[in-house]
């Protein structure tokens, strides 16, 4: 498995606002991977570095191409949706997809349309006449037609009701993503995601804070819930964060062995959204 993005010492700054802070990470080809961070840790910007749409310090190649050098060569191969779909509210549906097939020479008219015969969207409806959602589903339809390396997914069903979250997660996975394709998912809604990630990277402040894979977290990440008998040698064995839940106390640990935790109490592997949150608290610390 080959990397397809390679990012070493990527820094970005705005001002005195320090965006990116010497990053570092590979993402291997066929790998879905969540950039998981809350609102300014630098999810965006690194985005925006990657497509080419912001300059910064250091190296990143992306399908091995430098992006600030070679943009137009790189959105052959990358596809994009942002968390607020930029249509021209003038234009009808069905030239949106005639405009899109004319532009981009790896645009599937065919996957277009049967991503929106899934939909209630009319073809002769101009866009500034749809909801909000039906805007969302048009835009994933055109993205989602294009056959491309790289997908990157910034919030893509913001606005959307479950049913149809739930409906593009699985054509995405099930329809698009292949040995050959890479797709990089930002979302605040982790819960939704985590049955198709391959691989996390936490972000906070500008710093990579974990970077995993799925496989892994069970190997190195394990929850134990205690009694109140039990809470003091759970603190002893310096666990990364504690909580309580209904009078019991949870504890998160990073490589402790599973039969050590197993005499504290129940012992399971923590959520992605738990983990997000312990380290979120081990980095402020």
């Amino acid at each position: 498995m080959t990397s397809i993005i390679q990012a070493s010492n990527l820094s970005k700054k705005y001002g005195s606002f320090q965006a990116l802070d010497d990053v570092n990470f590979n993402i291997q080809s066929g790998r879905i991977v969540g950039l998981i961070g809350p609102n300014g840790a630098g999810k965006t910007t690194a985005l925006k570095a990657l497509l080419g749409l912001t300059n910064f310090d250091g190296d990143l190649k992306v399908c091995g191409i430098d992006p600030r050098t070679d943009r137009h060569k790189l959105m052959q191969d990358v596809s994009f949706i942002a968390d607020v779909a930029v249509l021209p509210g003038w234009m009808k549906v069905c030239e949106a997809i005639e405009f899109v097939e004319g532009v981009h020479p790896k645009f599937s008219r065919d996957k277009a349309m049967e991503m929106l015969a899934l939909t209630k969207i009319p073809l002769n409806k101009r866009v500034k006449k749809l909801s909000k959602g039906m805007i969302t589903q048009l835009h994933l339809a055109l993205v989602l037609a294009i056959d491309a390396k790289i997908l990157v997914l910034d919030e893509p069903t913001l606005g959307l009701d479950i049913l149809y979250r739930k409906a593009f997660y699985d054509h995405l996975l099930n329809d698009y993503f292949g040995e050959d394709r890479t797709i990089i998912i930002t979302t605040h809604q982790v819960d939704e995601i985590e049955y198709l990630l391959t691989d996390l990277l936490f972000i906070n402040d500008g710093k990579i804070v974990l970077d995993i894979a799925m496989d892994d977290i069970q190997e190195t990440y394990l929850e134990v819930m205690v009694g109140a008998e039990q809470v003091s040698a759970a603190r002893n064995l310096k666990p990364v964060t504690e909580r309580e839940v209904f009078g019991r106390h949870i504890f998160l640990f990073e490589n402790v062995e599973r039969a050590v935790l197993a005499e504290l109490g129940e012992v399971h592997v923590p959520k992605v959204t738990d983990l997000f949150v312990a380290k979120m608290k081990g980095a402020e610390a």
